[in-house]
């Protein structure tokens, strides 16, 4: 009952919040030790392995699984009719895109397993069980398909023309969504009196997520407790708890979902997919777990793939480059099914960020949302958010450019000013902060712009090209969701925090207990955390949309709250004063007034030894609390990216990146910049590299890293980063959310780059060789 000492402050300035502290799961990993889903055996499973389509359109007119079925350790073959007859349910979508007339759009149903039509390369009609993988793979092979072929199309816009190939005959023109957000009159009104207008063609490219872990499942079904559990890679285990129950066609309380680590997902793997049903048939079946793991190629067809947006896109602006308003026409492919949240990017995604950090009065968004004949389209870092404020900041540099104006300039001229905050925006969102102009001016400092033109002069002594490009832009996080903020003292002097967020990849466990240690003055390394067990979890929203540490934080504050209120009643008891009479800081419970008071391990320890406590006085610190989730935020920067260009093969490279950003109150700053980090290499992998190829036929000709580039280390440029943080004030922690900003910034940053080195010739992504060397020449 001492006073505290010095070292409980030290522990705090070490590991409390802003403080760089290192990943807690890093050394685990780093030395092998991570237990991913396909590190998970249960006694006497089996293994199972996909049919698929090799055909990307056609009737489906016969399965032979005759010969499957008789070879060595196969336990059985099924397919669609088997599950449909089981009375399994169908893969939903969870959101909804309203038409333009207010009607809402087409959901075609789509069972585990084709049964009528295969509808792209990939398309599961059927699967395997055997006593071993390889097995189960051999007999999969001796399957025969019998498909009767028909044409096939693979782009958006034009699945939606005349004549074009049908995906589902109860979807006319296979559009699945005709979206319409703004007023059509008076936006062109705006540009009937406007002093310029840029147009562009704008196409965000179509890419595989690549996840380093490949998707792997078990289903087992235990007949004893009639409760069915899997073991797979996601996003948050909540969630999919509630819709592998609606699929399975069982109670919520009779399904469970266990993750560990998880190795990527980036969005992809973060909804229930057409091979987990068959899983739990055959384990019903056979009275035993059931496991399958997907192969690279197989993930490159089975993965929702990501983005594939096709706008032309316009911007109104008067004599002094005022913005007067924004339109965006065009397409938004959803692959041949509908995912989680496939139809809501290139829709409601692009018309909310579209606005980004520019007073534009006026905007609006045409999409038509549609089916086609390749691998479904999902979430993908950012979800439409890095496509908006691409395509807004490529319409600004090419207006700069055409109308003679600094590119910094239009910028600040368009900027939202932090007097006008609250401000809601022509997207209906309202901005609760933000100093646009002086993250921009940072950014350009920080950059050394006033130094490029020597730069330039130097690159071209070498032969290069060298451009420079701003991309300033600002995303709305994820839409709010309740989340579990659960604290369990541990027999062992731990303290677990429980909550619905899922970990893959963004160092949960040191930013949440580093929330704790600053709330409470728990020890940093006495806390542990829970994630990754449905059945531990009363709500939770998993990770995605930038909002972990808003949600899951918050949770953590409100519930720490309760433990203080809890612990003055206690420490009242234990100190033998009026629970009135305690306060708690820095750790410590105390009589207010002396220098009597108690640590709240050592208050938790008592409770352990058995402390007597009276009627009505709580017996334990734990606590389980959900919180109601806190409204968006709005983290926002300024990407500044060089490149240079080799005239002779038109290979670019990114030499210098620059970035600064408004995140908010940083938790943790080290794992802000790995954010930050990865975010910048997958737009510059997709401006640069990456983009899913298909023939006519609809056959994929990007199926493995043979065909389909990805960057390594040496492609990525060092990067220079910084923060202006300004408060969010729609949460407790005033945190913004960083992990899907690094493409947000990266995709204009980098495309406006080379376009100025191209002399501002538009080019789309991705800016491959063959793509920039024709330009130079065209």
């Amino acid at each position: 009952m001492n006073a505290p000492l010095a070292a409980d402050k030290l522990d705090l300035m070490k590991f409390g919040v802003g403080q760089p502290v290192p990943r807690q799961e890093d050394p685990t990993l780093l030395k092998g030790q991570g237990r991913y889903t396909d590190d998970v055996n249960l006694p006497g499973q089996a293994y199972a392995v996909m049919v698929r389509s090799q055909v990307a359109h056609g009737l489906l007119k016969g399965i032979d699984a005759e010969e499957a079925r008789n070879m060595p350790g196969v336990l059985g073959v099924w397919t669609g009719a088997d599950l449909n007859a089981a009375g399994y349910g169908a893969l939903k979508t969870v959101m909804m895109v309203p038409n333009r007339d207010g009607s809402q759009m087409k959901t075609p149903t789509r069972y585990s397993l084709a049964t009528d039509k295969v509808r792209f390369v990939g398309d599961p009609v059927a699967f395997v069980v055997a006593e071993t993988q390889a097995q189960a793979r051999d007999a999969a092979e001796a399957v025969v398909l019998d498909i009767e072929p028909l044409p096939a199309v693979t782009e958006a816009r034009a699945a939606t023309q005349p004549g074009a190939p049908i995906v589902f005959d109860d979807v006319p023109d296979n559009v699945c969504a005709d979206f319409q957000f703004g007023d059509s009159a008076k936006v062109a009104d705006a540009f009937a009196k406007a002093a310029h207008v840029t147009k562009l063609h704008l196409v965000s490219n179509r890419i595989v997520v690549c996840a380093m872990e490949p998707r792997t499942a078990i289903g087992h079904y235990d007949k004893e407790t009639d409760r069915s559990t899997l073991y797979a890679g996601c996003q948050g285990v909540f969630g999919l708890k509630n819709q592998m129950a609606a699929l399975l066609g069982i109670k919520p309380a009779q399904m469970r979902v266990v993750t560990g680590n998880v190795g990527g997902s980036f969005g992809m793997k973060g909804s229930p997919y057409p091979e987990y049903a068959g899983l739990f048939h055959a384990s019903k079946i056979l009275g035993r777990p059931v496991k399958w793991t997907d192969d690279r190629s197989g993930s490159f067809l089975s993965d929702q793939h990501g983005r594939d947006h096709d706008f032309d896109a316009e911007l109104a602006l008067d004599k002094d480059g005022t913005f007067l308003a924004v339109r965006l026409k065009g397409y938004a492919n959803l692959g041949a099914y509908l995912s989680n949240v496939g139809a809501a990017m290139g829709a409601l995604g692009v018309s909310r960020n579209l606005a980004a950090v520019y007073r534009t009065p006026l905007i609006e968004v045409q999409t038509k949302v549609a089916f086609t004949h390749t691998s479904p389209i999902g979430a993908y870092r950012g979800a439409g958010r890095p496509e908006a404020n691409y395509f807004m900041e490529r319409l600004i540099a090419t207006a700069a450019r055409e109308m003679g104006l600094d590119q910094a300039e239009i910028r600040r001229r368009n900027h939202i000013k932090p007097e006008e905050m609250p401000y809601k925006t022509a997207s209906g969102t309202v901005y609760d902060s933000g100093e646009f102009t002086v993250l921009l001016d940072k950014a350009l400092e920080l950059a050394d712009v006033a130094g490029f033109a020597a730069r330039k002069e130097e690159s071209a002594a070498r032969g290069r090209l060298r451009g420079l490009g701003i991309g300033d832009y600002l995303e709305v996080t994820a839409p709010p969701t309740n989340e579990m903020g659960g604290l369990r003292f541990e027999e062992n002097g731990d303290v677990t925090i429980i909550t619905g967020t899922l970990d893959y990849g963004q160092g949960h466990w040191s930013a949440f207990a580093q929330v704790l240690t600053t709330k409470l003055g728990i020890p940093f390394e006495r806390i542990k955390l829970k994630q990754g067990d449905s059945d531990l979890l009363i709500a939770g929203g998993g990770t995605g949309g930038s909002k972990s540490i808003m949600a899951s934080g918050a949770a953590i504050v409100e519930a720490s709250d309760k433990v203080i209120e809890k612990g003055k009643q206690i420490a009242g008891v234990a100190l033998e004063a009026s629970a009135a009479d305690i306060e708690f800081k820095l750790g410590r419970f105390e009589i207010v007034g002396t220098d009597r008071g108690i640590g709240i391990m050592e208050l938790a320890a008592k409770l352990r030894g058995g402390l007597k406590l009276p009627e009505g006085v709580p017996d334990t610190l734990d606590v389980s609390h959900v919180h109601e989730a806190a409204p968006s935020a709005f983290p926002n920067g300024a990407h500044v990216a060089e490149v240079e260009i080799d005239p002779d093969t038109g290979t670019v490279e990114v030499v210098k990146y620059t970035m600064v950003g408004d995140f908010g109150t940083v938790i943790n700053p080290m794992l802000v910049e790995g954010q930050s980090h990865g975010g910048v290499v997958q737009g510059i992998s997709q401006a640069i590299f990456e983009r899913v190829v298909y023939s006519e036929e609809g056959q994929p000709l990007t199926g493995s890293f043979t065909d389909y580039a990805i960057p390594r280390a040496g492609d990525a440029p060092s990067f220079r980063i910084d923060y202006h943080s300004v408060p969010a004030k729609t949460n407790v922690l005033g945190a913004k959310g960083c992990g899907e900003a690094g493409c947000a910034g990266s995709l204009p940053s980098v495309m406006n780059a080379i376009s100025d080195a191209l002399g501002g010739k538009h080019i789309n992504m991705p800016a491959t060789p063959e793509r920039v060397w024709e330009a130079l020449r065209s």
